[in-house]
C-alpha cells in the first residue's frame, strides 16, 4: 500500500530553516541555564517555548503530508511512516546517552555513580521503546521520564498527537477542528493563569507534568493542522529573515518571570497567538 501513496509534494524548506533557528535557541537556552543562579532570570528567558513552536510546525506538516492520503492509507501504514520518521533519532539519542551516562557522575548527580550496568541497560531498552519512567525510578537526579535522553519527553507527546490525529482528529471537519483548537487555547490560558505564570514542564512522568505537557501539545499541534487546512496565504518577501528575527525576539524577551508574574502571563498569551500566526504567514511566503 505504501508504494501507491505519492510522496512528490513540494518541500517547505523555510519551515526546516525556522526549526533550525528554534533548535539553536533551545541549545543556547540550556547552555546558559548552567550559569544562571536565578531560574527566573535566564539569558534566553523564554527559550523553552521553542518546543511549542516545534509542535505547531509538526501539526502543519502532518496535515500537509497526510490529510489527502487517507483514502489509500490505513492507520497502521501511517504509524509505520511516523516511526520511520521519528524513531531513529530516539534510538541514537538513548544509546549515545547510555554510553556517556557515567561521565555525568558528580556531586550534582550523586545517583549516577551507584547505578549498576544491568540497570543502565534496562533503562536503555525502556528508552529505545520510549517507555517513560516515574520519578521513583530516577537514576540521575532530575526525575526525567527519559534519563538517558531527556529531550525525548517532547517526542513522547509528539507520538500522542500523531496517534490522536491518525485515529480521530483527521476525521474532524474544519468547523469541529476550529472548536477543538479554541477549547485547547482556553486550556492553555487556564494553565498559564493557574500555575506559576509560565508553561515550562512536561518532562516528568507525574500528574502535574503530564497536564503541562498535554496542554503544551494539544493547542499548538492542532492549531498547526488547522492553519494548514484553512489554507490562508500571506505573501511576504524575505519571510525566513523576518520570521527568524521574530522568533529570536520572542524567545529572548525578558519578562519578569517571577511566580504569577502578571507581565509574563500576558506575554505567554500573546505568544500563543503569534506562534500560530507565524505559520499562517509562512504558508505562501518566499525566502
Amino acid at each position: 500500500m505504501g508504494n501507491n501513496i505519492s510522496t512528490s509534494k513540494p518541500h517547505y524548506e523555510i519551515l526546516d530553516g525556522l526549526r533550525g533557528v528554534a533548535a539553536i535557541v533551545v541549545l543556547i537556552f540550556h547552555i546558559f541555564e548552567s550559569f544562571t543562579l536565578d531560574p527566573y532570570l535566564k539569558f534566553v528567558n523564554h527559550g523553552y517555548l521553542a518546543v511549542d513552536f516545534f509542535f505547531v510546525l509538526s501539526g502543519f506538516v502532518i496535515g500537509y503530508a497526510y490529510d489527502e492520503r487517507w483514502k489509500k492509507m490505513s492507520f497502521g501504514n501511517f504509524f509505520k511512516r511516523r516511526l520511520i520518521r521519528l524513531h531513529p533519532m530516539v534510538v541514537f539519542g538513548v544509546v549515545f546517552g547510555a554510553l556517556l551516562f557515567y561521565f555525568g557522575a558528580s556531586p550534582e548527580f550523586p545517583l549516577i555513580a551507584n547505578v549498576p550496568i544491568w540497570k543502565l541497560l534496562l533503562y536503555m531498552i525502556l528508552g529505545i521503546f520510549l517507555i517513560p519512567t516515574t520519578p521513583s525510578m530516577d537514576i540521575r537526579g532530575w526525575q526525567e521520564m527519559y534519563t538517558l535522553d531527556a529531550p525525548c519527553w517532547s517526542l513522547f507527546f509528539e507520538y500522542i498527537a500523531n496517534i490522536l490525529y491518525g485515529l480521530f482528529i483527521r476525521k474532524f471537519s474544519n468547523k469541529v477542528l476550529a472548536v477543538f483548537v479554541f477549547l485547547a487555547a482556553c486550556a492553555t490560558i487556564h494553565l498559564i493563569i493557574t500555575t506559576t505564570g509560565d508553561v515550562s514542564g512536561g518532562w516528568t512522568f507525574n500528574n502535574e507534568h503530564l497536564r503541562i505537557g498535554l496542554t503544551r501539545l494539544i493547542y499548538p499541534f492542532f492549531a498547526g493542522l488547522f492553519l494548514f487546512r484553512i489554507g490562508k496565504l500571506t505573501k511576504l518577501n524575505k519571510a525566513f529573515l523576518w520570521c527568524s528575527l521574530l522568533l529570536v525576539a520572542v524567545f529572548f524577551f525578558s519578562a519578569n518571570r517571577r511566580p504569577h508574574s502578571f507581565l509574563d502571563e500576558w506575554y505567554l498569551r500573546v505568544y500563543s497567538y503569534y506562534r500560530s500566526l507565524s505559520i499562517d504567514c509562512l504558508y505562501g511566503c518566499k525566502w
